[in-house]
């Protein structure tokens, strides 16, 4: 019997649709989970009739595979992971390849890639993007690690993943150690964000303009045939038309408590430690954490008695200056997470390619959406670009919709409607194009109260300064810190 090409290590929904589209692909797969009796449940019943052999331990599965062996994980991240890679390492040999196809955090990678690289094995850290439908269908795959590796598993991986309609495969080799895992990090950052943007719109719809579930799906349907065309706004369409067996909205019924894996908050970590201004991102996981606190928030609303306004005015001109508030806002959380992409790629010298990152993106992902293509031409046009709103694509847009923006967030604070995401969008844009903001006071107070030095406006950069305000201070300076 021919051995298999790779093997899959966990049988939930996501390993199991990733075999049978590896299946589909034509390579042979051999299965195990840690409890064996999912593995005779997967072969009798969705992987019926297939090549997928299954495998009862961990010695089983690595005799049934080609060498080198590659073995893909698709585990829980964290301490399940480190085990079954101690439990690995002593049945593979020199060359063979480990996988880690969940959400890991990235410096766990890093880790696990020097590990076992002194081991004489080879580890990918993947990021998987998609959902089940995704991993059954074309997932968005964005593989890091050693690049040793990626020979052995490129033909697999874009073969099972999202085409773009040119048929460009939406998985490409990220970059070494943890890149793979970052990237799909900041998928996930982007993510929060994008959700937490629509949410806020579907707010200001059903709450400050009163619109009816059907109007708000005829909204957003009309929406995604714009350059809002995406994934998120598609499914929101389709949840808003979605009726529970008492024939109302089932999104009614729904508890307005968010849930979070952890990857939104691992982002806004990161950015604080690369001190990029990932304000969007940030507030978006903030907005979950606000929403889990319901009932103090149910309380508060009866201390303060809470009632939001309603908007007046034209309709239809309300809908459209919200599509144009979203969409900008929708810009600047992808201009957020490019610019911590770049800084982490400069900081761990992993040589990322921006324009590659947005096509793989392009499709099967959560955040698939139009105008990725636009983000892969503008970072084609200039890998240097720091910020993608100075695209001249994406700075006509911000451009072109900061009326209706300011209208709609000003709108928002006026009856008490919460826009967390969409309004820090607009004040990080407003930041971001002021050439003088007022840090200067910021740095005169910490010299004051204490000693921590200036820059001059009138020296060159680096020349620090310190005054004694008060005449009782002295002119001794503290630690100059960098800004």
């Amino acid at each position: 019997m021919k051995k298999g090409d790779i093997g899959v290590i966990g049988l939930a929904v996501m390993g199991q649709n990733l075999i049978l589209n590896m299946n589909d692909h034509g390579f042979k797969v051999v299965a195990y989970n840690r409890t064996t009796s999912k593995v005779d449940d997967f072969l009798n019943d969705a992987a019926k009739g297939t090549d997928v052999i299954g495998a009862y331990s961990l010695e089983d599965l690595v005799e049934k595979l080609e060498k080198p062996r590659k073995v893909m994980l698709m585990v829980r991240a964290g301490d399940v992971v480190d085990k079954f890679i101690d439990n690995l390492v002593p049945l593979l040999e020199e060359g063979d390849i480990i996988i880690d196809g969940g959400n890991s955090n990235y410096p766990d990678t890093n880790r696990r890639t020097k590990a076992l690289s002194e081991k004489g094995l080879r580890y990918i850290g993947t990021g998987v993007s998609g959902g089940e439908e995704g991993a059954r269908f074309g997932p968005s795959i964005m593989p890091g690690g050693n690049p040793e590796a990626w020979p052995f598993v490129k033909p697999i991986f874009q073969g099972i993943s999202a085409k773009t309609d040119q048929n460009e495969p939406c998985c490409d080799w990220v970059g070494k150690d943890g890149a793979g895992h970052f990237v799909k990090m900041v998928h996930n950052g982007i993510e929060y964000g994008d959700m937490q943007l629509i949410s806020e719109a579907y707010h200001f719809m059903k709450e400050g303009l009163g619109l009816s579930y059907e109007q708000m799906q005829t909204a957003f349907k009309a929406w995604n045939k714009t350059e809002l065309d995406s994934y998120l706004v598609e499914i929101t369409a389709d949840i808003l038309g979605y009726k529970d067996e008492d024939g109302e909205p089932l999104v009614e019924h729904i508890l307005d408590a968010a849930g979070q894996k952890g990857t939104g908050k691992w982002t806004g970590i990161n950015a604080l430690d690369l001190g990029i201004p990932l304000t969007l991102i940030s507030e978006s996981v903030f907005a979950r954490c606000l929403s889990s606190l319901k009932e103090q928030r149910v309380e508060a609303a009866k201390l303060f008695n809470k009632q939001i306004g309603k908007v007046e005015g034209d309709v239809a001109e309300w809908i459209d200056a919200l599509r144009q508030a979203l969409l900008a806002s929708k810009i600047i959380s992808y201009a957020q997470g490019f610019m911590l992409i770049r800084q982490a790629s400069e900081d761990n010298e992993w040589a990322l390619n921006y324009g590659s990152v947005a096509l793989m993106w392009r499709g099967g992902c959560i955040i698939r959406s139009a105008f990725l293509g636009n983000i892969r031409d503008a970072y084609e046009t200039d890998p240097d670009i720091q910020f993608l709103g100075s695209d001249q694509y994406f700075k006509e847009i911000l451009e072109n919709c900061m009326g209706a923006w300011r209208k709609v967030v000003a709108k928002s604070i006026e009856i008490g409607l919460p826009m967390p995401c969409m309004t820090s969008a607009l004040t990080f844009l407003d930041g971001y194009t002021t050439d003088r903001l007022p840090a200067n006071m910021i740095q005169a107070q910490r010299d004051y109260f204490g000693a921590h030095t200036y820059e001059r406006l009138d020296t060159a950069r680096g020349e620090f300064f310190h005054t004694n305000w008060t005449g009782k201070g002295g002119s001794t300076a503290s630690t100059t810190y960098d800004v």
